[in-house]
C-alpha cells in the first residue's frame, strides 16, 4: 500500500536518473538567496544582442527573453552617447534599428563621418545626449522577422544592461564588445583624459566584476570582454584580469586600429603574442568553415590551431532563418549546431536563437559517467526501490 502510495515520487526519482540530470526549480521559483551556477561542462550558449531573433536586439525585453530561454551569457555592444553615457547598441549609427527619422527635432543631426576608412551618413550615436536617445525606439533590424514589438523599446545604457544579468534568477553571464573604439575615442571626450575603455572597466568595476577565467570571483559574475581591435584588449590588461576575447572579421576586412590582415592576425606568431592578452577568438563562422554556393566547403584548421595555442573558439553568428541556414544543414538550426559542435569543437556560440541553441543542448547532453554503466544506473534504482518494498 505504501508502495502504490509512493509510487509516483518514486517514478520521478527515476525519470531523474534516466535523464541523468538533477530537477532543479523553474528560474525564479527556487530559493531567492541561491542561484543557480553557470554551466561550464559544455560550449557557451551566448544570446548575440540578446534573443534578438525574436525581439528587437539590444533592448531590455530580448536580454530577458534570452535569459528566460536558457542562455549563459547575454552579450551586448558599448558605444557612447554625447554626453559620455555608455549605451548598448550596434550601430554607430542609428538609421537601421530606431524611429529616429521620424523624429523632426532630429532632422537636422544627420553627419557624415570616416568608419574604418568608410565615409559613412546617418545620425550618430554620439551626436546625441543620453536623454535624446532615450526618446527613441528599437524596432527589429531583419523584414523577414516578427515585426509586432517595432517601436516598443528604448535604447538601454551599460549599466541598465549589468542590472539585468545582476537580477535574473540564477547566475548569468556578460558578454560586452568595446564597439568602434577609435571612432569614440575620437568623438566622445570624457573628463581627466580618460578613454573609451577607461570608462567600460570602470563600469564592470563598479559592479564587481573581475578575476581570471573559472576563478571563484568569475564564476560569481563570468564576464567575458570582446573587441575587433586588438589594441583596445593589450590596453585593458592592464586594467582588469577578466577574460577576453580577440574579435576576427570576414578575410578581407583589416583590424580598426592596427590595419593587419586575416592572415597576420591568424597566424600562429599571432596567436602566439596575442594568447598573452587573451583567452580566445571571435571568428566569423564563415572564415572557419568556408562556404561556396551556400554549401559548406572543407574546413579550416583554425579552430585547431587556436586549441593549439590554448585559445577558446566562439564564432558567430547562428541563425535559424533558412536565409542563413547553409544547404548542408537541410533548413536545421539542430543540425548546424551539431555540426559546429560535435565536429569543429567549438567552446562558444553567438546566436540570435538562444532557445534553440539551448534545447539542443540539453536533448544532446551526454549521461553523467554515474548513469553510463547499466549496472550502475539499476543500482541506483534499487536503492531508490527498497526502502519502500521494506516498509
Amino acid at each position: 500500500m505504501i508502495l502504490t502510495k509512493c509510487f509516483p515520487l518514486i517514478w520521478l526519482s527515476l525519470l531523474t536518473l534516466c535523464a541523468g540530470r538533477t530537477l532543479y526549480p523553474l528560474p525564479g521559483q527556487g530559493p531567492k538567496s541561491v542561484k543557480l551556477p553557470l554551466q561550464t561542462s559544455r560550449p557557451y550558449n551566448i544570446a548575440h544582442r540578446g534573443s534578438n531573433g525574436e525581439i528587437p536586439e539590444e533592448t531590455a525585453a530580448a536580454y530577458l527573453r534570452a535569459i528566460e530561454e536558457g542562455t549563459d551569457f547575454i552579450e551586448t555592444d558599448i558605444l557612447s552617447s554625447k554626453d559620455g553615457v555608455l549605451i548598448c547598441f550596434h550601430d554607430c549609427i542609428l538609421d537601421d534599428t530606431t524611429d529616429v527619422a521620424s523624429h523632426k527635432e532630429f532632422a537636422d543631426r544627420k553627419r557624415t563621418y570616416e568608419v574604418q576608412g568608410v565615409n559613412v551618413t546617418g545620425f550618430f550615436t554620439f551626436d546625441f545626449t543620453l536623454t535624446e536617445l532615450k526618446k527613441l525606439r528599437i524596432n527589429q533590424r531583419y523584414k523577414f522577422r516578427d515585426q509586432q514589438y517595432n517601436g516598443k523599446y528604448p535604447i538601454i545604457t551599460f549599466e541598465e544592461f549589468i542590472t539585468i544579468a545582476r537580477d535574473a534568477p540564477r547566475v548569468v553571464g556578460i558578454y560586452p564588445e568595446i564597439k568602434n573604439p577609435v571612432l569614440m575615442n575620437q568623438h566622445v571626450k570624457w573628463p581627466g583624459g580618460k578613454r573609451f575603455e577607461d570608462k567600460v572597466v570602470e563600469t564592470l568595476k563598479k559592479y564587481g566584476y573581475g578575476g581570471s577565467y573559472l576563478s571563484k570571483k568569475w564564476l560569481r559574475k563570468p564576464l567575458f570582454i570582446q573587441s575587433f581591435a586588438p589594441t583596445s584588449l593589450v590596453y585593458i590588461s592592464n586594467l582588469i584580469d577578466s577574460p577576453k576575447i580577440f574579435l576576427i572579421d570576414d578575410v578581407t576586412i583589416p583590424t580598426q586600429d592596427t590595419n593587419q590582415t586575416y592572415a597576420e592576425i591568424t597566424s600562429d606568431e599571432y596567436f602566439h603574442y596575442i594568447k598573452q592578452y587573451v583567452v580566445g577568438i571571435g571568428p566569423w563562422k564563415d572564415t572557419i568553415v568556408p562556404v561556396m554556393n551556400n554549401y559548406l566547403q572543407l574546413p579550416t584548421d583554425l579552430v585547431k590551431r587556436a586549441h593549439t595555442h590554448n585559445l577558446q573558439v566562439h564564432p558567430y553568428t547562428y541563425r535559424n532563418e533558412h536565409e542563413y541556414l547553409h544547404f548542408n544543414f537541410s533548413e536545421d538550426p539542430y543540425n548546424e549546431y551539431d555540426y559546429w559542435i560535435n565536429e569543429i569543437g567549438v567552446d562558444g556560440l553567438f546566436t540570435d536563437f538562444t532557445g534553440s541553441l539551448h534545447h539542443f543542448q540539453e536533448w544532446t547532453s551526454p549521461l553523467s559517467e554515474t548513469f553510463k554503466s547499466p549496472r550502475k544506473l539499476l543500482g541506483q534504482i534499487a536503492s531508490l526501490v527498497l526502502p519502500y518494498a521494506k516498509a
